[in-house]
């Protein structure tokens, strides 16, 4: 299930954000991006509909993924 990330206080959608960033160590090449630059990284494919904010019922976990990969 989607979860209508504007919905969500700013101060959780951040936590969720950083606590994705941090779990999924993506490796962004050469340059090194610090947490901050990352979470506005997620934040804005939130804003554009590239990436969503899903609910798991069956693992009651909340991830976030690239809207082409949710079959929900």
């Amino acid at each position: 299930m989607i979860i209508p990330w504007k919905d969500l206080d700013s101060e959780t959608l951040d936590n969720l954000i950083e606590s994705f960033v941090l779990r999924e160590g993506t490796d962004y090449g050469e340059q090194e991006r610090s947490l901050e630059q990352k979470v506005k990284d997620v934040r804005r494919q939130l804003a554009s509909g590239d990436a969503v904010l899903v609910w798991s019922e069956l693992h009651e976990t909340v991830n976030i993924m690239p809207r082409g990969q949710f079959n929900g």
